[in-house]
Order: C-alpha cells, then sequence, then structure tokens
C-alpha cells in the first residue's frame, strides 16, 4: 500500500506493508498453502468422522430405540472399522507423498489434528459404544477406558510434536496401531475384564518410551498388505460369509498379538545393547 504524503506529494510504502510483501504471504497462492499430502491428510480425518458416524448411526441409535437389526449393527461396526483402516491408509502415505514431493508449513499440524480424530476419538468412542451395548459390560468404566484411549492419543501427538527421536523410529506404540489394536480387543468379544485391561494396557504402550520402527519401505508395504487383509477380514464378517466371524477373530487375535510382542521384542534389544555397552566399557578399562 502506498501513502501520499501531503507536504511533498511523494509516495511511500509503510514498513509493515514492505514487510508483509517481502514475506510473500498475501499473493501467497493457495497452491503453495495446501499440498497433496495434506490433502491425503484431510482423506485421513474424513474417515475418522465417518468411522463416529456409523458408530453412532449404525450400533447406538439402534440400540437406544430397542432395533433388533443385528446385522445392521454388524455392517455399521464393520464400516467404522474399514473407515479406520482407510484412515490408516491415508496416514501412512501422506508421509510418503510428503517426503517424496513437498509438504505445507500446516502439514505437521494437519496430520496431528487429522490422526485425533481418526485414532483417538474414533476409537475410544468405539469404546464407549462397546460399554452401552455390550451385555456384560460396565457404561461408566468403559467411558473411563474410553478418555484413557482419548488422553493417551492426546498425550502421544503432543510428545511427538515436542521431542525429536531417532530416525526411523517411534517413541510408544504409534497412534494409528495404537487404534487398530483397541478396537480389535473389542471386536474379539472377549469378558468385560480382560477387555477393559487389554484397552488400558495399549493406551500405556502409546505413551510408553517403547521403540516402534517407523513403517518405510517393506515394512510400509508389509502393513499396506496388513490393512487391505483386515478390511477383506471385516467385509466376510459383515456379510456373514461362511467362517468370516474366526477369519475376523484370528485377524484381531493376530493384531493383539503383534501390539504385545513388539515391545518385547524393542525391550530386548535395549537390553542386549545395553549389555554391550557395559561389555566395551569394562574392555576399554582393561589394561
Amino acid at each position: 500500500m502506498t501513502v501520499i504524503d501531503p507536504d511533498t506529494k511523494a509516495g511511500w510504502v509503510p514498513e509493515a506493508a514492505e514487510e508483509s510483501d517481502a514475506d510473500g504471504t498475501e499473493d501467497m497462492p493457495l497452491s503453495m498453502r495446501l499440498s497433496i499430502a495434506d490433502t491425503l491428510t484431510l482423506g485421513n480425518a474424513t474417515c475418522g468422522f465417518m468411522a463416529v458416524y456409523f458408530t453412532t448411526t449404525g450400533i447406538l441409535i439402534p440400540h437406544l430405540t430397542g432395533s433388533d437389526e443385528t446385522g445392521m449393527a454388524r455392517h455399521s461396526a464393520a464400516t467404522a472399522v474399514i473407515l479406520m483402516l482407510m484412515a490408516a491408509i491415508f496416514d501412512l502415505f501422506d508421509g510418503l507423498v510428503a517426503r517424496k514431493l513437498r509438504s505445507s508449513p500446516m502439514g505437521a499440524e494437519l496430520d496431528n489434528l487429522s490422526d485425533l480424530i481418526s485414532f483417538g476419538l474414533a476409537p475410544a468412542y468405539f469404546v464407549l459404544v462397546y460399554g452401552m451395548v455390550a451385555d456384560d459390560a460396565h457404561q461408566r468404566v468403559s467411558a473411563l477406558a474410553a478418555i484413557v484411549v482419548l488422553l493417551a492419543v492426546v498425550l502421544r501427538l503432543a510428545r511427538f510434536s515436542c521431542v525429536t527421536l531417532k530416525d526411523g523410529m517411534f517413541q510408544g506404540m504409534p497412534s494409528p496401531f495404537g487404534a487398530l489394536t483397541v478396537v480389535s480387543i473389542v471386536l474379539l468379544e472377549l469378558p468385560f475384564p480382560p477387555t477393559l485391561l487389554a484397552i488400558v494396557g495399549v493406551a500405556w504402550l502409546m505413551v510408553s518410551r517403547v521403540e516402534y520402527p517407523k513403517p518405510r519401505g517393506i515394512l510400509a508395504v508389509a502393513m499396506l498388505g496388513w490393512i487391505v487383509a483386515a478390511m477383506g477380514l471385516l467385509a466376510a464378517w459383515a456379510f456373514d460369509a461362511p467362517g468370516g466371524q474366526l477369519l475376523l477373530q484370528t485377524g484381531c487375535a493376530l493384531q493383539v498379538v503383534l501390539g504385545a510382542v513388539i515391545p518385547l521384542f524393542a525391550t530386548a534389544r535395549r537390553v542386549n545393547t545395553f549389555r554391550d555397552n557395559r561389555r566395551e566399557a569394562r574392555a576399554a578399562q582393561l589394561p
């Protein structure tokens, strides 16, 4: 913006305007603000919201209205979990696209907010609804467990934004993996006490210091294949295919076993590294 001095009739540009033009913020096109990776991240958030929608309309509302349409509840539960799996795919690819192409300045914030919806709110709400519709569940205790899951994801995402970690490693169970493990525990339909303990255990792993490898290279391909297979198991269960229930429970059990085994391997590796360092220190002190 140019200002005319009434005495000298000369034009000058205010300092604030000069800084704004120098930064280029006013003339920045939309393409510089929203990248392809950001679009994938928004798809992640959309899937998380729709998972909450299907959990409400297909499971909670029929239960509250006394509907006996168990098939609708099964289809809605499967759809909600498939949407969380799709959110995990978006979350996987937005990081890959951001590394290959570019990411916008708000990419990290968008990713955290989307993860909070898809892997914090959606699975916590799934646990809450489970506590309301399951015969042997306790609604208030389930609500407390849902809050624990939500807060664990909030704390994990906040720590991820503030702490610098080793390249290629996460500290604590990644929120997509944690969300899918929590949902798998619910779908196993175990008695309420072990279900509750397992959910709280997963929440603790998400805020723990246990190291998890980042899904890159072969690990990313394996994770994508596992997600697609899980979608197939959910579809078979939803449409009551022969053996669908057994296949789904097998897949959920494998997900829970992976969630329990990875920390054991990580702990064993840390113990072995500690022992090796002590041996090297002792060897260096010897004459």
